[in-house]
């Protein structure tokens, strides 16, 4: 069989939207541009876009080699009047990124680095806590020593009522920035702009559904679903990416801002229109449900109970106020959960974060036992 194209826009089944292109260029024009975690889906279009806009420099910075070569290639073919610098750091190592800061002196910063598997991470706890917690908190701190403009934090919708490790970790960091926003903000009345967006599963990005999918269907079958009923919001990469730009132009201080994706989509259905658009029909290729898998839930939430909502003068973004943390808790408790994290403590780094974050209840995990224990 030909391998098919999949529109995956087409699978969103409402409007693309629309963003105001003048307010991004105001802010990134001749600015210096950090990307963290520049090779992956995320980091990658959000380079291909911040150069539209006219940057006096970007600094792509990832730990992965090579995928940062190959974006280096394409950049640089269409881009040669903004200086590119591509940098292999890794975000745990504060000394390296320290240099990073000192060098190229950025502007705005755009924080894509994480790592972002539901059930990798509930396996991996300590590599979601050093890498998303830990390495957000030092970029974070880098961003405030070097008085730069505007910091963007990439988080998700997984960050709402986490049931999970990985969405645990970034609620961690987005709590960290507010706090370390509000410190700042007492200390000199000028802070800077420490921002967070939060956005569904994004169409098309590595190691997601769709590319699974598309995979499963070109070999004949069968696609796996972990569960007939599940739901996700989603967007495409590069609306995604767009909306990031626009926050981080209309951003004032701390806000998060969350985006307007449309009704949440059965992934099954997503998996009958890509059976249909590969010219198969219905009923060609099986599809096996294998259960939910650890850490994941059925459906996602893109606001917290206790979650207010502001709206912007764009429609598709919105602001949610929630309740801040004093920064020293904050940071006694990131500073106990890396050291257990560092010492491969798995139980104890899981406990500290559910200690931090009360609301953090495991889902299809086996860290559950610890909900009823998180003073340990």
């Amino acid at each position: 069989m030909a391998k098919p194209y999949y529109n995956f826009e087409a699978l969103l089944s409402r409007k693309p939207i629309v963003l105001d292109e003048n307010a991004i260029e105001a802010q990134i024009k001749g600015k210096n541009i950090l990307i963290t975690g520049a090779a992956g889906s995320i980091g990658s279009e959000i380079a291909r876009q911040v150069l539209r806009f006219k940057p006096a420099s970007v600094i792509l910075l990832d730990q992965a080699e090579t995928p940062l070569y190959f974006l280096e290639r394409e950049l640089s073919e269409y881009h040669d009047e903004v200086k590119l610098h591509t940098i292999l750091c890794d975000i745990t190592h504060k000394k390296a990124l320290e240099e990073v800061f000192k060098k190229y002196a950025p502007h705005i910063v755009y924080h894509a680095a994480a790592y972002k598997h539901v059930p990798m991470l509930e396996n991996n706890p300590v590599q979601a806590v050093l890498v998303n917690v830990l390495g957000t908190k030092n970029v974070a701190d880098l961003v405030e020593k070097h008085q730069t403009e505007t910091f963007v934090l990439i988080s998700t919708d997984k960050a709402v009522n986490p049931g999970s490790v990985m969405g645990a970790s970034k609620l961690i960091a987005e709590k960290y920035v507010q706090a370390l926003h509000d410190k700042i903000e007492r200390q000199t009345g000028v802070p800077v702009k420490f921002i967070t967006t939060r956005f569904g599963n994004v169409l098309g990005s590595n190691g997601s559904v769709l590319p699974v999918f598309a995979e499963q269907i070109q070999n004949g079958g069968p696609i796996t679903l972990t569960h007939p009923d599940i739901e996700r919001y989603f967007m495409t990469i590069a609306e995604a990416c767009g909306l990031v730009l626009e926050a981080g132009a209309m951003g004032k201080g701390a806000e998060i801002y969350t985006f307007y994706m449309g009704n949440p989509v059965r992934i099954k259905d997503l998996a009958l229109k890509m059976i249909e658009m590969a010219g198969l029909a219905p009923g060609a290729i099986d599809i096996i449900i294998t259960g939910l898998r650890p850490g994941e839930k059925l459906n996602e939430e893109l606001l917290g109970e206790r979650t207010r909502i502001v709206p912007t003068h764009n429609e598709f973004i919105m602001i949610a106020v929630e309740d801040p943390v004093d920064f020293l808790l904050a940071l006694k408790s990131i500073e106990t959960m890396t050291g257990y994290a560092q010492e491969y403590k798995f139980e104890e780094t899981v406990a500290e974060m559910k200690k931090f974050l009360p609301d953090f209840r495991s889902k299809n995990s086996k860290y559950q036992i610890l909900d009823n224990n998180s003073e340990m």
